[in-house]
């Protein structure tokens, strides 16, 4: 296929700095693209012929779009639809064009590096650990629970972290609360009405030489070292504290390893992700979980891993069979 004829849509918002490296890769190269940031969807013009989404045109601030046009797609963090007002009227277009966007993702089945669907599906956690251990790779022992008893249970047989099953930011305000994972040393009869109020994961703490972050994108893996153990605020989520000084270093995964985790990522539905990964003091490795969107650009710059040109190739090679 020819630079010409293809067309890669960018599906995000207006901030995403992650988008800007892909944008910049697809410019070099000279290809067709266009970013389609969702904050402005109510500045477009459209029109779907015959009500048939793959006839769906948008015209406006992204340019002209023509969906057939269109032969890989990439959805990375598409933001709110803005409309001025905050009355029932603003809601109901936010709604209208909610639905347009419903009719475009489906439209584009096929041509998505990670459809919006699957990425859905895939940020089902304990659906990623039953996956992982179906092609052998270790996990944590795990509890999924908001029961009290339970949860004291599975601590009193070993160290014990907690983590959220879904959101990890609580919004109270200007500021919102991230939960990281973290290390329970004890449950007090006092912390049982507030356990109770959500279930959450608890998993067995595996003791960490360092943590791995290993992204995949269709069968290429790129695994990078984080020695997360240099800092006490770090050693249970690397996370925490935002250091900046944390050594990154790129590694060779043994082949099994990077091999499973491309066939857990096959498994959730998705050609992207960003697998997190801890290396105990044996130098086994543990699986924690798959981010169907996260974050990479980072670990490009810090690394030189060539993420960016892997994931632009997988748009220019469109779906694989």
């Amino acid at each position: 296929m020819s630079a010409r004829s293809e067309l890669i849509l960018v599906v995000t918002n207006k901030r995403d700095v992650t988008t800007d490296y892909v944008v910049m890769e697809l410019r070099r190269r000279g290809l067709r693209f266009i970013r389609l940031n969702t904050e402005d969807l109510p500045q477009h013009e459209i029109a779907m012929v015959n009500g048939d989404p793959s006839n769906l045109t948008l015209i406006g601030p992204c340019g002209n779009l023509s969906l057939a046009d269109v032969t890989g797609a990439y959805y990375r963090r598409p933001g709110n639809i803005e409309v001025d007002g905050s009355d029932a009227v603003a809601e109901y277009v936010v709604a209208e064009w909610s639905a347009i966007i419903r009719s475009l993702w489906n439209a584009l089945e096929g041509r998505w590096l990670n459809s919006p669907f699957s990425i859905l599906r895939a940020e089902d956690k304990p659906r990623q650990l039953a996956a992982a251990r179906r092609v052998g790779l270790q996990i944590p022992r795990t509890l999924v629970t908001n029961a009290f008893g339970h949860a004291r249970a599975f601590l009193a047989e070993g160290p014990m972290v907690a983590k959220p099953l879904r959101h990890a930011l609580i919004n109270d305000g200007a500021i919102g609360s991230v939960i990281f994972t973290s290390r329970v040393d004890a449950l007090d009869a006092a912390d049982a009405d507030s356990f109770r109020r959500a279930p959450m994961i608890l998993q067995r703490e595996i003791s960490k030489q360092s943590d791995i972050r290993l992204l995949v994108v269709d069968d290429r893996a790129f695994a990078t070292r984080i020695l997360s153990q240099a800092y006490d605020e770090t050693q249970v989520d690397w996370r925490k504290g935002v250091r900046r000084d944390l050594d990154h270093e790129l590694m060779e995964l043994p082949t099994d390893v990077a091999a499973a985790c491309i066939s857990v990522t096959r498994d959730l539905g998705l050609r992207f992700a960003a697998i997190d990964l801890v290396e105990d003091p044996d130098g086994r490795f543990w699986f924690l979980e798959a981010n169907p969107n996260g974050q990479w650009a980072w670990i490009e710059q810090r690394t030189g891993a060539p993420v960016t040109a892997a994931i632009v190739d997988a748009l220019c090679a469109g779906s694989p069979t």
